[in-house]
């Protein structure tokens, strides 16, 4: 259900790491929880974040619900057809519902983030 090269965070985020760019989305179990998706707020091209800053936010038709970064970096890219077609995330929120690639901040730690094996158990028991 995961897919096993990513890395999940506690707040249902993912990460594809590609040397020192990260493509980041809300797992599969978030947007499930969420719902239908009718409205994504993304971040800028060329702004900067601190690990756990809100980068923007996704709303549904049951909630709004905020988007973390689970590291430190500078968006390099947003995933502008999310504009259009927000169901995106609903749709394939592991591939073509990504949000936005971060270029990672040098010395980026991310030991804190889960395989998604541990994810996989940590989000069955959050449900």
């Amino acid at each position: 259900m995961y897919p096993e090269s990513y890395l999940y965070s506690e707040e249902h985020e993912w990460l594809h790491v590609d040397e020192d760019v990260c493509t980041l989305g809300i797992t599969k179990f978030a947007q499930e929880e969420l719902g239908e998706v009718v409205f994504v707020e993304l971040p800028n091209v060329g702004d900067t974040f601190e690990k756990g800053d809100e980068i923007g936010t996704i709303e549904s038709v049951k909630a709004v619900a905020e988007i973390y970064t689970p590291l430190s970096g500078e968006i390099i890219e947003v995933n502008s057809e999310l504009d259009d077609s927000p169901e995106l995330i609903n749709e394939d929120p592991h591939k073509r519902g990504w949000i936005c690639k971060i270029r990672m901040a040098s010395g980026t730690d991310l030991s804190d983030l889960m395989s998604a094996e541990k994810y996989a158990d940590f989000a069955s028991g959050d449900s």
